[in-house]
């Protein structure tokens, strides 16, 4: 299922790559996504509430991690709401990411239990409020 429009508006969405893969794009002024983003023909990406479960099932125990929080109006008809895991739609663009759409990129430090410590507000995997 393709939804060309996000089912309830989202601020930003998230996508983590790795610092030396960020900072190439801040360099380029463009960022193409990872390897596993090229394999897939499009740039991953979640929502606040899918994150923190994208990076246990995607990235569990990767270091050197940074979460780019993305404004999704400026990437236009790109982007595209799909079915992935769970039935549920997420994010997903279809080109190249701007480096201008990013509003801010944090580092994703592991905790001591080897799970991503996500800023202040984003709720843990399976949590019900997210």
């Amino acid at each position: 299922m393709v939804d060309p429009a996000p089912p309830i508006y989202h601020r930003a969405i998230y996508h983590m790559c790795t610092s030396e893969e960020w900072q190439a794009a801040e360099a380029e002024g463009v960022y193409y996504g990872s390897s596993q983003d090229a394999a897939d023909g499009f740039i991953h990406f979640s929502t606040k509430a899918q994150v923190a479960a994208s990076a246990a099932k995607h990235r569990a125990g990767q270091t050197g991690l940074v979460l780019l929080s993305v404004d999704p109006a400026p990437l236009g008809e790109a982007l595209k709401w799909e079915e992935a895991r769970g039935g549920d739609l997420f994010p997903h663009l279809h080109g190249p990411l701007p480096v201008t759409a990013v509003s801010a990129a944090e580092d994703l430090p592991l905790g001591p239990d080897g799970r991503h410590i996500f800023p202040p507000g984003f709720p843990a995997p399976g949590d019900p409020a997210g």
